[in-house]
């Protein structure tokens, strides 16, 4: 089956239409006691806990999805429901996060967002949804056709270069507990200044959704994970509709080693193995590669 441009307008107004609902759950949430639980994740405790207000914004998504699942027969891949294996069978799938950034969400600060993708079978990122409920953010593209904030088209700045700007450099939780954090810094401040930079700022705490989004608001930026054997580095539902929204806005998309990411692998649904990399600039991006670190 291929979907035609009137079905994908219908399936991205579908799936804002569901993250703006689990969105409400979780604003109604805010700032109350929360039962927090670990589960079975990566090896960050970001990776780990869940609340019930996870499972209750992943049930509004999937109940609000479920009639586009019935019309265009597409499978469906949730963070607190796990692999049924569906989107190996069907033609294209939902990929849904429905609090991406836990941790964040707990603590009550900023990163924490729901995340929708539909993704093709062959692994390509064809709408991503974005939606940032403490700032009442919306942030939404469709392969091949634009993206938008807030409904609004959206492009970045015509300048997005480092030279004469400041560089910000995105890190999550996970990075900033290595123990090669300070001499990775040290490489970026060489990095900021060897490509005309006039310094550079780093935005912490937020999950991979929000982290891979605050690159696009905060250009010239970058954020990236490196790759490593354990299981984690992010999942697909993590990636899928961040993936479009930065090939929509033009701008690097990458696993770490450059080549495209793979969002839809039959062994595994972590990214530990392939790494990412979010970058304004494609010779930031390159740069990101030859990193000494690890």
């Amino acid at each position: 089956m291929t979907l035609t441009d009137e079905n994908l307008r219908f399936l991205h107004d579908n799936a804002v239409s569901a993250a703006r609902q689990a969105g409400d759950i979780i604003r109604a949430s805010q700032n109350r006691p929360l039962d927090v639980k670990t589960k079975t994740g990566g090896d960050t405790l970001a990776s780990q806990v869940v609340t019930e207000v996870d499972l209750l914004s992943e049930k509004a998504i999937v109940d609000a999805l479920q009639s586009s699942r019935d019309k265009f027969d597409l499978g469906l891949l949730t963070e607190e429901r796990g692999d049924d294996g569906s989107r190996l069978v069907k033609d294209y799938f939902w990929c849904v996060d429905p609090i991406d950034g836990t941790l964040s969400f707990i603590e009550g600060v900023s990163g924490y967002a729901v995340s929708i993708g539909l993704v093709s079978k062959a692994g390509q990122a064809l709408i991503g949804i974005v939606y940032d409920p403490l700032t009442d953010t919306l942030y939404s593209a469709i392969r091949g056709r634009g993206a938008w904030k807030n409904g609004e088209p959206w492009q970045l700045l015509a300048d997005t270069s480092i030279t004469h700007q400041a560089l910000t450099l995105v890190c999550d939780r996970g990075l900033e507990a290595q123990p090669y954090y300070s001499e990775l810094l040290s490489q970026f401040e060489s990095v900021a200044k060897d490509m005309g930079a006039t310094g550079l700022h780093t935005l912490h705490k937020g999950g991979a959704v929000m982290n891979a989004c605050w690159v696009l608001e905060n250009t010239p930026a970058c954020y990236f994970k490196i790759p490593k054997p354990q299981q984690g580095g992010g999942s697909l539902w993590d990636f899928a509709a961040i993936t479009c929204l930065f090939e929509a806005m033009e701008v690097v998309v990458t696993a770490f080693d450059g080549k495209p990411l793979a969002l839809n692998p039959e062994e595994t649904t972590f990214m530990n193995n392939q790494g990412v990399i979010f970058a304004t600039d494609e010779r930031l991006a390159n740069a990101i590669q030859q990193l000494n670190v690890g």
